[in-house]
This record gives structure tokens, sequence and C-alpha cells, in this order.
């Protein structure tokens, strides 16, 4: 087993994956620039570096998990950044959710001095990072994947190997896109029943009996119910996401019209004000039940 890992990110995924990748007995080092976030991990036996380059030198694995594109860029190409610091035979996976092309161009600066890299973006919100059950989707070289494995197996349950660097954040935009007109399912299935004066709650009970059973409906459609828009995944992030699968699909003149509009209502919840909230807070764009 690698004994060394760095982790770069410690935001609501990322901090439930270090305590996780603790518990598996992995020296772990990590970076970010959230001092109270940094002191919790540390508490638990991480050991903290003083930028992405001095926790390169120290590694042998590095995870970053990053909010987009620039900041994946800036942690991994910048100056005091990843690159400076890493070595021929090392490995770097981003479990971001980023553009395909950002990580192939990530990819080839890292070959070109014999590091390698994998895009491995996950799916199983906050929970599933707190309980190690990840869903991981990973791009890159059999070789890597095959190494970083047992890492991938500390934080996650359902890890998928899909092919060359960038398949797996193509991966996450189609798994973004189901769970996301998924949801929009629910929340309009929901706010019919609201309106119409029938407890959500028990219209949720009768769905989960037939075939709109789904995760969506267990976990966003109870967070509907409750009217409990604490994020375990941020609409600002999900509004992301969705920008990174348009873009994927206008690369191949493909046309996505539920998620083009569905893109729009999370966009204009974001310009509200509203991007903190959970992404199932897109109940109150049907219903008007947020609260300023």
């Amino acid at each position: 087993m690698t004994k060394k890992i760095g982790l770069v990110g410690l935001g609501i995924m990322g901090k439930p994956m270090a305590m996780n990748l603790l518990k598996a007995g992995y020296a772990l080092y990590v970076f970010d620039v959230n001092e109270n976030a940094l002191e919790a991990v540390k508490a638990q036996g991480a050991i903290v570096c003083g930028s992405p380059k001095e926790l390169a030198g120290q590694t042998e694995i590095i995870i970053t998990i990053l909010p987009d594109s620039p900041q994946v860029k800036e942690v991994a190409l910048g100056h005091n950044g990843l690159l400076e610091g890493i070595s021929a035979g090392k490995l770097l996976i981003d479990m971001s959710t980023i553009d395909a092309a950002t990580e192939a161009a990530i990819h080839e600066q890292f070959r070109a001095i014999g590091a390698d890299t994998l895009d491995a973006p996950v799916s199983g919100g906050q929970v599933g990072a707190e309980q190690g059950s990840l869903s991981i989707m990973v791009g890159g070289e059999r070789e890597s994947f095959e190494l970083a494995l047992p890492v991938f197996q500390a934080i996650g349950k359902k890890i998928s190997y899909m092919g060359k660097i960038g398949a797996g954040q193509i991966t996450k935009s189609c798994s973004q896109i189901a769970t996301a007109l998924t949801t929009q399912g629910v929340i309009e299935a929901f706010a019919l029943a609201e309106s119409a004066g029938i407890d959500m709650a028990k219209v949720r009970d009768a769905l989960s009996g037939g075939f709109a059973e789904s995760r969506v409906l267990l976990i966003t459609g109870d967070k509907i119910v409750r009217k409990d828009f604490a994020p375990g995944f941020k609409l600002k992030l999900y509004s992301k996401d969705l920008r990174i699968a348009k873009s994927a699909a206008a690369e191949r003149s493909l046309s996505l019209p539920g998620t083009q509009l569905l893109s729009a209502e999370m966009d204009a919840l974001v310009a509200a004000g509203k991007g903190e909230l959970d992404f199932s807070a897109l109940f109150g764009a049907l219903n008007h039940s947020l609260k300023d």
C-alpha cells in the first residue's frame, strides 16, 4: 500500500474524504486555504503543508478536489503548484468535476516530466463522502488506475475505469445530467402534490414502492419534504457541472434540451443569491417557498 497521500481541497467533499483516508491508515499530507479545515484534519493526524509544491514533494499520490477548472489549473500548474514539486513516477488524481479539456492539458504537462494523472470525479455528495461510499469514475492509463485502486477503495464503493484521460469527466457529466433531470421530476411531482393539499411525505412514501423509486426520491425527496436546503451539494456547483455538460455536448454538436432548461433554472437561482443552498432548493423555483 502506498503510504504517503497528498490531498488538496478540504471542502464539503474533501474533508470527509481526508478522514476516511486517515482511517484507512494512510499518512496524509494536506493543503487548503481554509485554516479551520486544516486544523480539523490535523487534529486527526494529517500533516499540513505550506503549499501544493511542498505537498507534491513529500507524497507519492496526490489528490485534488476543488470547485472548478481555474482552481485545479492554479493548484496544478501555478506558482508553488504541484508541477513544481512533483517528480517522475508520481501520480496526480484530480477528483474535481471540471472540463475534460483542462484535464487533458494538465495531463500533458505532467507526462512531460514522467509523472502521470488520472481524472476521477465522484458522485454521492456529502453523505457518500462521509460514508466512504462514493461512486468514482476514472479516466487515464490502466496501470495508473490499478496503482490508485486501493486509495479509491478507501473513499468509494463503486469504482469504474472508463478509458482514456477525460473519460471520467464525461461520465460525471452523464451522471449529473441524469441526476438533475430526475431531481426535476421529483420536484415537479412534489409541487403538484403540495398544490393539491396532499402531504408530500405520504407522496414520497407511495412513490418509493413503485417505478419512480430512486436515490433522488429517497435523499433529495426527503430534503424537499423537510424544506431543508442546507447544502449537501451546493446549487452553484451543480450549475457549474451542467455548464460543463453543455459545453461537452456543444463540442459534439449534440442537443440536450432538458439539460438546457434545468441549467437556466439553476443559473437564475444562483443569480438570485441562492447558490450556497442545496440543489434541492430548485423546489422553491416552482412554488416560491424559499425564504430570503
